[in-house]
């Protein structure tokens, strides 16, 4: 009985860690469209506006989010808040 359980959940685990590996590889992408929509509105007073754009971009793409407005609330979406450059100062506008 104890190598039947056993069995049971050694097959369990394998099975687990098989499909969180398949789930974490089916990472959703942004609806076309949709990050140059969001970047667009973020940038549009931006100084650098190309700039803010190509960054935004690459940002959007990683986080699949984009904060309102066009300055700061960088908390609703963590992802883009921690996001790092190699210098270690903050990558997305």
């Amino acid at each position: 009985m104890k190598l039947a359980f056993a069995a049971l959940l050694l097959v369990s685990l394998v099975l687990a860690s098989s499909l969180h590996a398949m789930a974490g590889g089916l990472s959703p992408q942004p609806a076309p469209g949709l990050c140059d929509t969001k970047c667009g509105e973020r940038c549009q007073k931006a100084r650098e506006h190309d700039r803010c754009l190509k960054y935004c971009g690459i940002c959007c793409q990683k986080c699949q989010c984009v904060p309102s407005g066009t300055y700061g609330n960088k908390l609703e979406c963590p992802c883009y808040m921690d996001m790092k450059n190699s210098k270690g100062t903050a990558k997305c506008p």
